[in-house]
């Protein structure tokens, strides 16, 4: 864990090291930790393994530290767990939840993806879960429980989808109609009915721009909520004021124009590019999917002499599991008694079944093939090897490639500089333009605003990832991190150890 000093910039962490044999282990950590830069103090207790340790976050994290005592030949105990976030829009709203995640006390690292819509956090044991959910909070976003499950995370998108969907019919059904009736010659009451019908698309459809913008300027940022909702407001108010006071444009020389279409029609169109959106991400997680589905519902389990089936998430650790032939392995374990041929091609790629004898290794998720066998579970739930995969490719959907942190970087700059051109469009438009100046000034104003939200810096590299690793996942092929799949194009000879990797096992008719 770790936590603030109340004097000086300095914080201290207290890290649990395993590894060490004697007292000689705790002063080499010692030494090594004084020597990195950063770290003031260091006091490693051999007895309780514990490291504990004071330094300047200004000067070096502590993913640094966990990372110089592994250099050492020790390891640092550390936390990883996959969170659900709601409420990111662009590239902007990752480095904000990473930024506040990387800012709680004991935290090693953080991974945001956007387009997965998931916090990868390591982090020290002793961390507490609710800190790292209200640091999200302050910055404006939702972390959701730890560890949540592909069913959790798949039922919550399928909420957001089918909300988003209702917002879209509305909002588009309401701009269809204003626009129609923008066009048609005017009459009594016209300005105040388009008024009327523009209202609930402004602020009930488009409420979570407002909210993600307002979120943006509590942290003194801007994001992509920021463009919309400055933009759509600027068309919103300036036809507004237009209902509500026409003298004074009549005063002023200006020609009255309505522009509640524009507003309207610009919220319509990026609803519905977040619609889509979301049934895109919602499809990326299909491969996770199709590794769990491998792992079977039910297990039959005798306790106390009777055969009984139970779910799979009910087995225990020393349970006697009975496999017969066609069925999948429920869990990874020994066998006890019988004999039979199973299929790991899942793991091995060998398309050939390996037959098991009492003592061997059998795997959760392969298929035995042939005769019936008892066998005890030795690793259930997360720890058996189907799992481990699962968490694999979770954690390298999550990761970045370095190209993505580019992107981030650019993103981060991106909108202020968006809003300053588009500020100076108004003043170029209003001062040097045609007539009516002030129309034009305001809609090329709108427009820069709009057609400058940087989803696809955010969204294009994580989900090439998320595709990429899915699919090698489907075939077979594990690929640990974005960095690797990012270097992957540089390969040109590749080694294999066995012709199984490559061929299928089957005979398929050619001529």
């Amino acid at each position: 864990m770790a936590e603030k000093l109340e004097s000086g910039k300095a914080q201290k962490a207290r890290i649990r090291v395993t590894g060490m044999t004697c007292t000689t282990c705790a002063a080499t950590i010692e030494k090594g930790l004084m020597e990195t830069p950063g770290v003031e103090k260091a006091n490693v207790n051999f007895a309780s393994e514990k490291a504990a340790i004071e330094y300047d976050p200004a000067k070096v994290d502590l993913g640094t530290i966990t990372g110089a005592i592994e250099q050492l030949g020790y390891k640092a105990a550390t936390r990883k767990s996959i969170f659900l976030v709601k409420g990111m829009t662009c590239a902007s709203c990752v480095a904000r939840v990473e930024s506040a995640l990387s800012g709680v006390p004991g935290v090693v690292s953080a991974n945001v993806n956007l387009a997965s819509e998931k916090a990868t956090v390591e982090y020290l044991d002793g961390t507490e879960v609710t800190d790292l959910q209200r640091a999200v909070s302050d910055a404006g976003y939702e972390l959701g429980a730890e560890a949540a499950t592909l069913e959790d995370v798949t039922t919550t998108a399928q909420r957001e989808i089918k909300a988003l969907r209702n917002r879209v019919i509305f909002a588009a059904t309401l701009a269809a109609i204003i626009m129609v009736l923008s066009m048609v010659p005017d009459f009594l009451f016209r300005s105040y009915l388009l008024w009327a019908l523009a209202t609930p698309v402004q602020f009930w459809t488009g409420w979570r721009f407002y909210k993600g913008a307002w979120g943006a300027l509590r942290h003194r940022t801007a994001d992509m909520n920021t463009l919309i909702a400055v933009g759509t407001s600027a068309a919103y108010f300036y036809s507004m004021v237009a209902v509500l006071f026409p003298g004074l444009f009549a005063t002023a020389g200006v020609e009255l124009g309505l522009y509640f279409d524009t507003s309207s029609v610009i919220i319509a169109l990026i609803l519905l590019g977040r619609f889509l959106e979301a049934r895109a991400k919602g499809q990326t997680s299909e491969a996770i999917k199709k590794l769990i589905g491998l792992k079977p519902k039910t297990a039959t389990i005798i306790r106390d002499g009777k055969e009984m089936e139970v779910s799979v998430d009910d087995v225990q650790v020393g349970d006697l599991v009975l496999v017969r032939p066609g069925e999948r392995i429920p869990v990874d374990g020994t066998v006890k008694d019988g004999y039979s041929s199973v299929d790991e091609s899942m793991i091995t790629g060998e398309s050939i079944p390996v037959d098991k004898k009492v003592g061997d290794m059998v795997i959760g998720g392969t298929i035995n093939k042939m005769g019936s066998f008892r066998f005890e579970a030795t690793r259930v739930g997360k720890d058996t090897t189907l799992a481990q995969i699962v968490r694999l490719v979770e954690e390298a959907q999550g990761s970045k490639a370095p190209i993505q942190r580019l992107a981030d970087v650019i993103s981060s700059y991106f909108v202020p500089i968006v809003i300053g051109i588009a500020v100076l469009t108004f003043i170029i438009w209003y001062f040097l333009g045609p007539q009516p100046t002030l129309t034009y000034a305001l809609l090329n104003f709108v427009a820069v605003l709009i057609i400058a939200c940087p989803c696809a810096l955010g969204l294009a590299t994580p989900t090439a990832i998320i595709v990429g690793t899915g699919k090698g996942a489907e075939n077979g092929v594990l690929i640990r991190s974005g960095e690797s799949l990012e270097r992957a194009h540089k390969i040109n000879s590749v080694l294999l150890d066995k012709t199984g990797t490559l061929t299928r096992g089957e005979p398929r008719v050619t001529d």
